[in-house]
């Protein structure tokens, strides 16, 4: 009997934080027998998805403002129509060629309403074929809040009409979905909690830092990692400090990162280990990302909180609050954030007792229930 094939779209805007969690489940979904394709359509990240892993590369848009609702492409350019006709036609060939047992949307239709020049005409094709197969929408645990008046109602009417499920990757004892989608019952019966999808517990580091202050993709963290490199000067110089800006972070600023920071400071681009030197560090700075969320609750590392705020966004900031009142972490405001309050806050952590996610039980096994629900689903 041949393998189920799984035809995974996935689009990351700004960060890489959708395209990494989608990697974690095709590999999981490989490694339990599956064949996956996975569609990308966002600026390629190094490692993302993972290496034998079948993949379609549409022609890259990314967000062209901090709202996320205009695109451009790889260049910056705002995209014409002829750009979203071709784009289009190459998803619905790949989606042909696939001929997929199940097809999953990475966030559509909760999020990424301007990719329906596509999506809709993907799930036409979808309801049009024999055999029809299953259509999930798989999506973070933390919506976006302050949506557009009608826009849930909208999502509501799309999963009812075409989803067969609803795969929500989180724990329902740590955030559930309707704190942050209120129609949530409305479509109660389609929803799946998989749990988190962390990566596995970390191997041995090959070396270590004190202090890990990391940027995600890039695109928005210099403040960030300035307001960390300043406070390395301001702490005990015997402290080792790890800076990672992110693939995306301009090469202007990375030079002027690189001329700002003492000798005890290491900057550095991408870590491959981030997760094994994370295991290894007294204290992490970040954004309240889902990956690097999920990333640090499988180690007792302290991490302090940054949550991305830009142009009105809610989901890192409900998920940095949940954490700090378990005691996970702490939080630090990104509006006016100061060397000052980045040097107070890692002094207040590396003397604050170690607790991790796992003493309260949360559920980091996503990836691999996510296998397991589909699986069910085509028995």
């Amino acid at each position: 009997m041949s393998a189920p094939r799984v035809f995974f779209y996935v689009q990351h805007l700004l960060g890489i934080g959708h395209i990494a969690r989608a990697s974690r489940i095709a590999n999981a979904l490989q490694n339990d027998g599956f064949d996956v394709t996975v569609v990308t359509g966002g600026l390629p990240v190094a490692g993302f998805p993972a290496a034998g892993l079948k993949t379609v590369a549409l022609p890259p848009v990314v967000a062209s403002n901090a709202g996320f609702s205009g695109l451009a492409d790889e260049r910056g350019v705002a995209v014409d129509q002829d750009f979203l006709d071709r784009r289009r036609d190459l998803l619905l060939q790949a989606f042909h060629d696939a001929r997929p047992n199940v097809v999953i949307i990475e966030a559509f239709p909760f999020g990424r309403r301007q990719m329906r020049f596509e999506l809709l005409p993907l799930i036409e094709a979808i309801e049009a074929s024999n055999p029809r197969p299953k259509l999930l929408s798989s999506v973070r645990d933390i919506l976006q809040e302050n949506r557009k008046a009608g826009r849930d109602a909208e999502t509501v009417g799309l999963v009812r009409a075409h989803f067969d499920g609803v795969l929500v990757h989180g724990d329902p004892d740590f955030v559930r979905l309707e704190d942050t989608f209120p129609l949530t019952a409305d479509i109660a019966d389609k929803v799946s909690y998989t749990g988190i999808v962390a990566p596995p517990p970390p191997r041995q580091a090959s070396e270590t830092f004190d202090i890990i202050a990391s940027a995600g993709g890039g695109a928005v963290g210099m403040e960030l990692l300035n307001a960390a490199g300043q406070a390395a000067k301001m702490l005990p110089a015997d402290l080792r400090w790890l800076l990672i800006s992110g693939p995306n972070l301009p090469e202007t600023d990375f030079a002027a990162l690189s001329q700002a920071i003492p000798s005890n400071v290491t900057l550095v681009r991408f870590r491959k280990d981030f997760p094994s030197l994370l295991g290894a560090a007294r204290v992490s700075i970040s954004q309240a990302g889902y990956n690097t969320v999920g990333d640090l609750m499988r180690t007792d590392c302290r991490p302090i909180l940054i949550p991305f705020v830009a142009g009105g966004e809610t989901e890192q900031t409900v998920r940095a609050e949940r954490l700090a009142k378990l005691g996970l972490a702490e939080l630090l405001p990104e509006k006016g954030l100061t060397a000052d309050h980045v040097a107070t806050a890692v002094s207040a952590a590396l003397a604050a007792p170690k607790r991790r996610a796992t003493d309260l039980a949360i559920d980091l096994e996503g990836a691999r229930r996510t296998a397991e629900i589909i699986r069910a689903m085509l028995a």
